[in-house]
């Protein structure tokens, strides 16, 4: 996969043999320069997924730099291409433009974003070339000299073709022609002969729209375009023409050279590429204090092996010192981790610089834009160049639990160049390393709660409701369910921070948004170590928190959204150790607190225990209806043990350990490789022979010229 050496040996001591799903199809798109989306299963490598590719290439863009291969005295120039082209040099911010360079699109909403050609002709000649609208927008298209600005038809150098319609130059909009729109191909004539614009709509002429000033007479006309989240196609008579002109025109790709003039625009400023130190390459935004510290944590052990290049990276999360991370950036940092709040102060205080930004990530982006983050991402993917100092393009990555949420479809083709989508987790599934099975909590059939009800306190969300033995009340039946969803396994994780807990009976730690940023990390890390048995949270937990070899989980109330139930269950059965995870569903609604924005403390010591309906922070919460609509959305039927919660502690079906690998997996890493061993060589024997046949026919083919 082209991978560095030392990025591979660091990966191996991590146990990863072969690339997941995810990893081989975003690997190689990222080291090749494109945008990727990418939705994958829970602990399917996706952080590896972009982290690697990162890595990779600012370590060889550091390398370049202190090599002094990197555009060294002077700016990158614009290559010169044989063919017409549009200029990647010679365009606006939004505008994005496709490899091959014939087809451009820009999705900005409020404002126009053009671009030119890379060559114009001049001198004396007649002109034609095609553009298709391909996309719903506005757009305007025609000719501009290199002294017009990008806005086309806004200024005296420039003249447009809109879609509405009428034709423009020097601010002046006036009909001509009738309006077009999505599939119309527009026909774009230049006369330098009678010094005449005009254009036809689907081969139909639409008569002299312009007549150029004198002044103009020795200037260049480059083919241009602006547009307002819209996207066209264009022709410049590399291949026949949709709608052919008139036989004094001719194509302007076919221009005599000595008609013709190569665009001088370059937006790369001049001089040496060189480091800014509070300006990185590389910018990952994750929605949570968890999952950066994971992400963050990964690249530290990712680069581990990498000596002769000092990659500096930074995690920025509140609740940290912020003086301690604007020394590290004043310092210099080439890979910044963090979350958003705390990203946007230090960007709005010029302390962090978004100017050298070569990637741009958004992991768990359906989750970031869920907590209102739009307008920050929007705001940040505006700050940064889309073209860098030394040549090369803003790339972005975009990971979500699903790509078809319609937030971050609208984002993708908001911000996004042309991306990939990587869609390898399609319906939510539970993976096959994590079995998962249900407790039917029946307080009605079990009254063992009775005799333990007066030595357990639970959370208080009775504590105005007449709830006690004999009582047959729903708020009895709750109360009762909380009692019977004591817990009695070793190691797991918990899903309701309500639940009080003896500390000394079982060695537990917390992780919730109310705890203070040392402390969440501090419990964390005490639970990844075994220091401690339980790890009781909330869902702060439930997306991307990695420990491994976790072997068992038990959601102690199922989540209100059935997606979020393959997340939390998904922190077992992580990098193919199997896990195994526990829901107690009762079989009678429960009434749970609900803090709403109503709550003047969010639930900070609340005691209003009515329901919402009537200004209250509590609600009836029916887990039997949601088990199935869980089961439904699975498409499968969610196996029931006992009350008395008689699981085997180490094995399932007889097949498995709990946090260690499956026995009997399959092949292992040197069984596949002995098994792929003769398509390898045949493979490689019809790769020789092609390429033979290739020179043999291009040697051929020379002799014949």
């Amino acid at each position: 996969m082209a991978v560095l050496p030392e990025i591979g040996k660091a990966v191996e001591e991590m146990d990863w043999l072969l690339p997941t799903d995810v990893q081989a199809e975003a690997i190689p798109l990222i080291l090749g320069g494109g945008d990727v989306l990418m939705a994958a299963e829970t602990g399917s490598g996706k952080t590896g997924a972009f982290c690697l590719p990162i890595i990779q290439i600012v370590c060889e863009t550091l390398k370049e730099i202190q090599s002094g291969k990197a555009s060294q005295g002077k700016a990158k120039a614009p290559v010169i291409s044989p063919t017409w082209i549009l200029s990647v040099w010679d365009r606006d911010s939004a505008m994005a433009i496709t490899p091959e360079g014939l087809r451009c699109q820009s999705r900005e909403q409020k404002e126009w974003h053009g671009c030119r050609a890379n060559k114009g002709v001049f001198g004396k000649g007649k002109y034609y070339y095609e553009a298709t609208v391909t996309d719903e927008g506005l757009c305007r298209v025609g000719w501009s000299t290199s002294q017009a600005v990008r806005d086309l038809g806004t200024d005296r150098f420039g003249f447009g073709f809109g879609g509405t319609g009428k034709k423009s130059n020097n601010k002046a909009f006036d009909n001509y022609g009738e309006a077009f729109g999505m599939h119309d191909v527009i026909g774009c004539y230049l006369d330098l002969d009678g010094m005449t614009i005009s254009w036809s709509k689907n081969g139909q002429h639409l008569g002299q729209a312009f007549s150029i000033n004198q002044q103009l007479k020795n200037s260049a006309f480059y083919p241009a375009v602006v547009l307002k989240n819209a996207e066209m196609s264009f022709n410049f008579g590399a291949t026949p023409f949709k709608h052919p002109p008139p036989k004094d025109y001719v194509a302007v790709c076919n221009a005599p050279k000595q008609n013709t003039k190569h665009s001088e625009s370059t937006d790369v400023a001049a001089g040496p590429v060189k480091l800014v130190n509070n300006a990185p390459q590389a910018i990952i935004i994750e929605p949570s204090r968890e999952l950066a510290e994971q992400t963050f944590n990964q690249i530290i052990k990712f680069k581990k092996h990498i000596t002769d290049t000092k990659i500096r990276e930074l995690l920025i999360i509140g609740g940290v010192n912020v003086k301690d991370q604007m020394s590290v950036l004043s310092s210099g940092v080439d890979i910044v981790v963090g979350t958003p709040g705390r990203m946007e102060d230090l960007i709005s205080g010029g302390h962090l610089s978004l100017t050298h930004c070569r990637f741009f990530v958004l992991d768990e982006a359906d989750g970031l834009l869920k907590q209102g983050y739009s307008q920050l991402i929007d705001r940040m993917h505006k700050q940064i160049p889309k073209i860098t100092s030394d040549g090369k393009r803003l790339q972005m990555i975009v990971c979500s639990a699903t790509l078809h949420d319609f937030d971050v479809k609208k984002m993708a083709e908001r911000l996004m160049y042309f991306p990939t989508w990587v869609d390898l987790k399609g319906e939510d599934a539970v993976p096959e390393t994590v079995h998962h099975v249900v407790v039917k909590i029946d307080p009605q059939g079990d009254e063992s709660w009775g005799r333990l009800g007066k030595h357990i306190q639970t959370d208080g969300v009775h504590a105005r409701d007449n709830a006690r033995p004999g009582n047959n009340t729903p708020e009895t039946y709750s109360e009762a369910v909380k009692i019977l969803k004591e817990p009695n396994w070793t190691v797991t994780i918990w899903n309701d921070i309500s639940w009080p807990t003896d500390r000394r009976k079982y060695s537990c730690v917390c992780l919730h948004g109310d705890r203070k940023p040392h402390e969440r990390k501090a419990n964390l890390e005490k639970f990844k170590a075994n220091q401690v048995k339980f790890l009781v949270c909330t869902d702060v937990a439930a997306r991307g928190i990695d420990i491994t070899g976790l072997p068992f989980m038990i959601n102690m109330t199922l989540p209100d959204d059935k997606a979020n139930y393959v997340h939390r269950i998904g922190r077992v059965g992580r990098a193919e150790r199997m896990g195994l995870a526990i829901s107690l569903v009762s079989t009678v609604p429960e009434k749970v607190w609900y803090h709403g924005e109503w709550c003047s403390s969010r639930g900070r010591s609340c005691s209003n225990t009515n329901l919402t309906d009537v200004k209250g922070c509590c609600i009836w919460f029916d887990e039997k209806r949601m088990l199935g609509e869980i089961e439904e959305h699975l498409n499968v039927t969610i196996q029931q043990v006992d009350e008395k919660l008689d699981i085997p502690a180490d094995e399932f079906d007889g097949k498995v350990t709990y946090g260690q690998k499956r026995a009997n997996l399959g092949s292992s890493y040197e069984n596949h490789v002995t098994q792929m061993e003769p398509s390898v060589k045949k493979l490689s024997k019809l790769e020789s022979q092609a390429q033979l046949i290739y020179l043999k026919h291009h040697q051929s083919t020379a002799r014949v010229k």
